[in-house]
């Protein structure tokens, strides 16, 4: 019998560098090109050595099988420690059963669960399945109940765009942590502020569940037209300043500067991410497209591999 699949917060508390460690998120490949460029960024970060990575899941279960056959991989053939995702849009409750046993069969233990946008239009109305649950606590039960798992939740710096005030978002998240979810990981922000406010609404509801980790997720911009793309999907918006300086960099060409807007985009993330890690987050979780470039150079802006960070060390 091999030795027990580590948890993320055991990852996340195994840091004993100066930096906090940090994790990326990749995204189910669409073809045979897309998926050796995932590969490729794969292997770059594996010698670098987050906590974890996560792989995403579409909506309404599109890349279902996609998903499972990829995470699979990276926990059978690499050393990362994968995150399994898990939406409860367009299932009943015997997929989502199959789905976890599916994960459970390739090696998974932890699973990142999520209720899920709805396909098609993420801002459209959500239907729950006839057969299938209406909210994230649900699935989190769902899957603590199925063996030893060790879930996360999602939370909403800003507030989910179907959540009516802050409050209420709040305490959506606090049932997902008392349901037994053991952290949670953050919608992509733009502005620290709201990551602090939201750990601060979360202590001040419910101090135990506040122990658990709220790990601030941050993206490197490398395009202005793609970043406004997913922010519209999410309800959020970039600061207004921020906005400026990405439209300065872009120019006003038919194609955009992607080298300036890039310029400021890691400028930025690196600014931000000093700034969570002298408040203290317990690790920094980074979308990246599927490429290594410009989260590695993110890292290395902020010290990694020179100054030592615990799990996730080593520059780009």
């Amino acid at each position: 019998m091999g030795s027990p699949v580590p948890t993320v917060v055991e990852r996340l508390h195994a840091c004993s560098g100066a930096l906090p460690p940090f994790s990326v998120e990749f995204s189910p490949p669409r073809d045979g090109a897309a998926e050796s460029r995932l590969w490729r960024a794969v292997r770059v970060f594996e010698g670098m050595r987050p906590a974890f990575v996560s792989m995403t899941y579409g909506a309404g279960g599109s890349t279902r099988d996609r998903t499972v056959r990829v995470t699979g991989e990276l926990a059978e053939q690499t050393t990362l420690l994968p995150v399994a995702h898990l939406t409860a849009v367009g299932h009943h409750i015997g997929e989502l059963r199959s789905m976890v046993g599916a994960y459970a069969d390739r090696g998974i233990r932890n699973i990142l669960v999520l209720r899920g946008d709805p396909p098609g239009d993420p801002t459209g109305e959500w239907r729950r399945h006839p057969g299938g649950v209406e909210y994230a606590d649900e699935l989190v039960r769902l899957v603590c109940e199925l063996g030893d798992f060790h879930v996360g939740v999602a939370s909403f710096p800003e507030g989910h765009p179907r959540s009516p005030d802050l409050e209420t978002d709040t305490k959506y998240l606090v049932g997902k942590l008392r349901a037994g979810a053991e952290y949670s990981i953050t919608q992509v922000f733009f502005d620290v502020e709201h990551y602090l406010r939201l750990r601060d609404r979360v202590a001040a509801a419910d101090p135990v569940e506040a122990m658990k980790p709220i790990i601030p997720e941050l993206m490197p911009i490398t395009s202005l037209r793609s970043v406004r793309a997913m922010l519209r999907l999410s309800g959020s918006a970039l600061p207004s300043d921020l906005e400026r300086r990405l439209t300065a960099a872009a120019g006003d060409g038919p194609e955009e500067n992607r080298a300036a807007v890039r310029e400021v985009g890691i400028e930025v993330a690196t600014v931000m991410a000093q700034r969570l890690i002298d408040e203290g987050v317990p690790g920094l979780h980074f979308i990246t497209l599927n490429f290594a470039k410009a989260t590695g150079e993110v890292l290395a802006n902020l010290g990694y591999g020179a100054r030592g960070g615990g799990v996730g060390v080593a520059s780009a």
